[in-house]
């Protein structure tokens, strides 16, 4: 038998296995309805086993098929794989930090304006370099940045706005962009909840995380696809691809692929710094970066996820709207989400704020006793957390626009289900009608 042979044995064993073993329970009403949960066949799971097979560990030919193919889905002419969604987002922002930027260089006492109403790593990042994230309100029922508040938030420091597409609802990019346009400032779109979201700009209908100078995806199994773990950085300028590239892959100058050397045939003839004349460039660091790469084996899943996704991102569509027309009868005591103007989302899930009356924790112990899994909106207003306790009493590190009373309120009454693209037309009726059975039960 050729190696061949047996590798097509070894997957055709794999593939009748995943058949056999995986995805064989059936809903049936009373099973518990997660927020979120992988959606996969025999595909990913005989892409996994023969990137194992290959036993290249590190980043190879799948990451290179994935990166092109995410980035020609996208219609963006840079992608780089990460290990995370948290990684992406530091990727992206330390991104704008290198000393190649000039004048337009993230320096720490800069400021970076966003919100607090959303998940702590599209923050962190700035804090963690010394930039002071200016933290303005949302809106209800987009729950996204509110636009109004853009220009009390400006100052002489301010350098990027960094915001994620709240549950895959965009935020109002025409606004945004042209904010930042006029100040010269850097757009970062956290796309990690909104992969596959749509938005009209300038009378053309692009992705989400395309319009702006950067954007980012996390692949974790929640999200609209996975590989596991995972993330995505991606971008039209090749500048900032190349400060990408670099903190991705440790900070090095060099552009040679893992286990590939001397590809630009100039490893050992330039000065560096203050290096000697010819040391080898693939050891010359241009930024203190990191390594965030991820593995061939989970760009292997992230391939076969990906030839799925267009349909994934249909299904959400269409599980949301179904469960927005059988919830059509609370609007009295529950506030329903509404898509952005000029976009088209593609729904990370169902986020839901309770009217006065109507006591949220009281409604999420109800729907989590009958087996409906909630979430809240992340981090609710992260400012009240215990990792910024120091920089609240000592009042420093960040700054204030107004008072984030509509962040306060989602931290206090809202709440969200899931619209993924494994859930059936019973489990989005059966949901909702315990959320019915849940409000008429303090009403």
């Amino acid at each position: 038998m050729t190696e061949q042979e047996a590798r097509k044995e070894i997957l055709g064993i794999v593939a009748e296995y995943c058949m056999t073993y995986h995805n064989q329970k059936e809903y049936k009403t009373g099973d518990r309805i997660p927020y979120a949960s992988r959606v996969y066949d025999q595909e990913e799971m005989c892409s996994l086993v023969d990137s194992a097979l290959e036993f290249w560990l590190t980043s190879g030919k799948y990451t290179d098929e994935f990166e092109g193919s995410l980035a020609e889905y996208l219609g963006v002419g840079y992608c780089s794989m990460v290990n995370s969604g948290s990684s992406a987002n530091l990727n992206a922002f330390m991104a704008l930090t290198s000393p190649l930027l000039e004048e337009r260089q993230i320096r720490p006492g800069d400021e970076m304006i966003t919100v607090a109403a959303g998940f702590p790593t599209t923050v962190t990042p700035a804090i963690q370099y010394g930039v002071t994230p200016v933290f303005i309100d949302v809106t209800i029922p987009q729950y996204n940045l509110d636009i109004t508040q853009l220009e009390e938030a400006l100052s002489d420091r301010t350098k990027v706005v960094m915001a994620s597409h709240t549950l895959g609802n965009p935020f109002d990019l025409y606004a945004v962009k042209s904010f930042c346009e006029k100040h010269n400032l850097w757009l970062i779109e956290d796309n990690c909840d909104a992969l596959g979201s749509k938005y009209v700009i300038d009378g053309e209908e692009k992705f989400t995380g395309t319009i702006g100078d950067i954007g980012t995806s996390s692949f974790y199994p929640p999200h609209h696809m996975t590989m596991g773990e995972g993330g995505a950085v991606y971008t039209n300028n090749p500048l900032l691809h190349k400060c990408i590239r670099s903190f991705r892959d440790w900070g090095r100058d060099c552009t040679c692929p893992s286990g590939k050397d001397n590809l630009c045939g100039h490893r050992f003839d330039r000065q560096y710094g203050e290096l000697p004349m010819g040391y080898d460039h693939k050891y010359v660091y241009s930024h203190f970066g990191y390594n965030l790469k991820a593995t061939d084996m989970q760009a292997a899943i992230g391939c076969a996820q990906l030839k799925k996704f267009p349909e994934f991102v249909k299904k959400r569509m269409r599980n949301f709207e179904r469960l927005k027309s059988n919830l059509a009868e609370l609007k009295e005591w529950l506030i329903l989400p509404e898509a952005c103007a000029n976009s088209v989302p593609s729904w990370f899930g169902f986020l839901i704020t309770c009217r006065e009356g109507i006591d949220r924790n009281k409604m999420v112990s109800c729907l989590e006793a009958k087996g409906i899994q909630t979430r809240m909106l992340f981090a609710g207003n992260l400012i009240k957390h215990p990792c910024f306790d120091q920089m609240r009493k000592e009042k420093r590190g960040y700054r204030v626009v107004g008072k984030l009373e509509n962040t306060d309120r989602i931290m206090k009454d809202a709440f969200w289900v899931g619209v993924y693209p494994g859930m059936t037309d019973e489990m989005i009726d059966d949901m909702s009608q315990v959320i019915v059975e849940a409000v008429k039960e303090q009403i």
